[in-house]
Parts: C-alpha cells; structure tokens; sequence
C-alpha cells in the first residue's frame, strides 16, 4: 500500500461528545465516539438492515469523506439506533413520568 494511503486511513473525523445507547436488553451500554466506530457498528453489528441503518451508514461514511456534515451523521445515527430498538443511555437512566388520569 502506498505510504499517502497508509496516512489517509488514519484520520479521524472529531465526532463530538459520545452517544450512549443500551444495546441489549441485559442493559449493555455501548459508547459511539468516532465516525469509525459507528461505522463499524453499521455494517457488522446492527441488528436490523433497514432505511434508516442504511441512510446513517452513507451519512457515517459521507462525513468521514468531508462530503456531509458530522452533525447529519450523527442525527442519522441517532434515528437507526431508534429504529433498531436502542434506547439512549441517558433516557434509559431517567425515572419513568407517568401521567395521572
């Protein structure tokens, strides 16, 4: 592999502040803090294959190519983790509000 392709694979694009999901119904948490890693998530450990895993996985990887903003990413992200089922750490911490009738 040429050297300027060794040095491109190591760039990291800054994803911002982690997103915490429960990812199993044992509880197990699972911290997204890099395009790669979620990535990675997208193609080989998602649970579902649906359009919005799908929509996430080009934006994931648009981002990483500086052709979309990190920010749509991660709002794509954020609505396959809802469609697969994961649920934010910090909503899965808060105590349930219910509603009197």
């Amino acid at each position: 592999m040429p050297n300027f392709l060794k040095e491109l694979s190591l760039i990291e694009i800054h994803w911002g502040k982690p997103l915490s999901f429960v990812v199993s119904s044992a509880g197990e948490i699972q911290n997204f803090s890099t395009a790669e890693q979620v990535r990675y998530w997208l193609r080989k450990k998602w649970p579902v294959t649906d359009l919005a895993r799908d929509r996430a996985l080009h934006q994931v990887e648009a981002a990483m190519d500086c052709m979309a903003s990190v920010a749509t990413a991660r709002r794509a992200f954020i609505v396959a983790a809802r469609s697969a089922g994961f649920v934010s750490r910090h909503l899965a911490s808060q105590p349930e509000h219910r509603v009197n009738a």
